[in-house]
């Protein structure tokens, strides 16, 4: 890498159960004016723009040029969309910076699940010919995957449970988590899988500033350095790939350098507990690694910013000094399928 690019400032929003009260912009804006406000860039600061977003979501096509109007895209901006977790936004946005055609970059990401039926629309993502006319939830999968990794031996409804339990107590000093509160015992949604096991349905959205070389020092007293980012895919068949494995994961923690030095925090987009467990295992982190101190998935999963909020959350530990070298994590698609992993480091203090 030919310049040194960080995450400057990193905002979300409380998240919530529903926000029916609010638009994706309405919703988007209040965060958009926290991130910037961190750093004291005006959006015509900015030089260039990436969002994500889904319109499944939504249920319109083209629904993120809406949330335009939350930025504010007169003058004209450099502006950019995917169709993704707000964690690829951000790649897009690095890589830009990479060239050198901009310093700064605004990466946001939002979801609005509480319309809909979620575990329904992400049957969305599986294979359109064998397995998605078959509907098979978003939980059920990945209850197939914690029960692969229980009959291998690899984890037990009890070390689930322990997951569950200590995302909760972290999220309760998190003032923007969903929930907060002990973790019930529950019934099961889809056995293994109990409440307590799966991810909150709500809305949220959140922001990152990216920044460039000395830029980034003006605008940070500790910037978080992105010393790597990779991100990589699974086969789309779930029959072919080994669900108590993420080889996906490592490899894109390989080349993002992640298995260089250690880390001493790590952010996993874990929204089901078994999940942690793969993911653990695939970015070989041992007991002495904090582990999603903000609560995780299990606390706040707004669909398509839950990874983007992964990264932010790494970057802000480093921002506080309360991290020298942090990974984040995010995933999409069915137990696993996709993960991006980026290395955080602040400067020798």
């Amino acid at each position: 890498m030919t310049r040194e690019i960080a995450v400057v400032a990193f905002a979300q929003t409380d998240h919530r159960r529903t926000s029916e009260e609010f638009s994706e912009v309405e919703m988007l804006m209040p965060v958009l004016h926290d991130v910037l406000a961190q750093t004291g860039l005006k959006t015509a600061d900015i030089g260039f723009t990436c969002s994500g977003s889904s319109d499944y979501l939504a249920g319109r096509a083209f629904s993120f040029t809406l949330a335009l109007d939350g930025v504010g895209a007169w003058p004209p901006i450099s502006e950019s969309h995917v169709e993704m977790d707000g964690a690829w936004a951000l790649y897009e946005a690095w890589t830009k910076l990479l060239t050198g055609d901009a310093d700064t970059a605004l990466v946001y990401s939002y979801g609005k699940s509480s319309p809909g039926s979620v575990r329904d629309v992400l049957t969305r993502q599986l294979d359109p010919y064998y397995v998605a006319p078959l509907w098979p939830d978003s939980v059920a999968l990945a209850a197939l995957q914690a029960q692969a990794l229980i009959d291998a031996g690899d984890t037990d409804e009890p070390a689930l449970a322990a997951v569950a339990a200590r995302s909760r107590s972290d999220a309760a000093a998190n003032s923007h988590a969903q929930l907060r509160d002990p973790v019930p015992q529950g019934e099961y949604l889809v056995r293994p899988l109990r409440t307590g096991d799966c991810p909150p349905i709500g809305d949220g959205a959140a922001a990152v500033i990216l920044a460039a070389g000395d830029r980034a020092r003006d605008l940070c007293e500790r910037p978080a350095w992105i010393r790597g980012i990779d991100h990589r895919i699974e086969a789309h068949g779930l029959g072919v790939r080994d669900l108590t494995d993420s080889p996906s994961t490592r490899l894109a923690a390989e080349k993002a350098g992640a298995f260089e030095r250690p880390v001493d925090t790590a952010e996993l987009h874990a929204p089901f507990t078994s999940q942690e467990v793969v993911l653990r295992k695939a970015l070989r982190l041992g007991d002495d690694v904090r582990v999603n101190p903000s609560g995780g998935a299990l606390a706040a999963h707004p669909i398509m910013a839950a990874g983007l909020i992964r990264i932010g959350e790494a970057a802000a530990r480093v921002h506080r000094g309360e991290s020298d070298r942090a990974l984040g994590h995010a995933t999409s698609g069915p137990c696993l399928q996709q993960n991006l992993v980026a290395v955080l480091e602040g400067d020798p203090r």
